[in-house]
This record gives C-alpha cells, structure tokens and sequence, in this order.
C-alpha cells in the first residue's frame, strides 16, 4: 500500500505542478474586473499538490506491511473494469447511445442479476433521455455510431 500511495501521489504532485504553471501563463493575479483565469487553477493547483505532499510525508513514516490489492479484491475491481473498457473501444464504432445500452443491459444483467424486463427498460430508456438532455436541449454533440447515422442524426 505504501508504493501504491507513493506513487499516486507523486504522480499527482506533477500534474498539479503542470496545473500551477499553465494557470501562472493564464495570470493569476487580480485583474480590474475580478480574478484573472488562472486564479482559481492556481489556487487548485497549489491545493493538490500540498495534500499530495501530506499523503507521501504519511506513506514515508508507514511501514510496507501490506499489499495495495489482494487477488480477492482485484475480481470485483476487474468486473467493473473490463465492462467500461468495452464500452470506451464499443463507442469508436457503435457511438454512444448504443454503446451506453449495451454497456448498461449487461452490467446490470451481469452483476446486478435485475429481471430481463428492468434491463431492458433502463437499457433503452437511458441512453435515450440522455440523447436528449445532450443532442436535443444542450445542443452538445456526442460520438454518433451507425444507428444513429440511419436515422439521421
């Protein structure tokens, strides 16, 4: 756990180190009509990095004693894992909207054993409001697939 925290820490503390130094390039100083861009990335920024600093003084002190993750626990963290990834690679091909349902049917088929009725309610049901919340309301466009396409979107 030690490593693991280290790590993720210190890879935290750059990327809040790249925050704090784009946000210097913005200005982070008070401008005559408020804040300047970079203010509040700034104030983010220098945040991160000062928790992240805590959590590796904390892992330094730490002994080494126990794994990040055993091979119990990693099971559940991969059925959550490899289903997203499918649904990130589906989305290249299938766009969103579909992929979302396929994405959503199976999960809640696969680990939440809901009834056929209930998957397929949420499944088609969910990507449609949120085809309208983003395409129709919003006017945000989403990764179209080809189903998408044929009924011309």
């Amino acid at each position: 756990m030690r490593t693991a925290d280290l790590v993720t820490a210190s890879f935290l503390m750059v990327l809040g180190g790249v925050v704090v130094f784009d946000a210097v390039g913005l200005g982070i100083g008070w401008g005559t009509d408020g804040p300047k861009s970079g203010f509040f990335p700034f104030s983010l920024g220098v945040l991160m990095i000062a928790a992240c600093a805590v959590i590796v003084m904390q892992a330094a002190r730490r002994a080494a004693a126990r794994p990040f993750v055993t091979r119990a626990q990693l099971g559940p963290v991969l059925k959550v894992l490899w289903p997203a990834v499918a649904l990130v690679a589906l989305t290249q091909w299938l766009g969103l909207y579909v992929a979302a349902a396929f994405y959503t049917g199976f999960y809640m088929r696969w680990i939440g054993r809901h009834s056929w009725l209930a998957v397929l309610a949420v499944a088609i049901l969910f990507p449609l409001a949120t085809f309208f919340v983003f395409e129709k309301w919003f006017l945000v466009p989403m990764p179209k697939g080809p189903l998408e396409a044929w009924l011309g979107q």
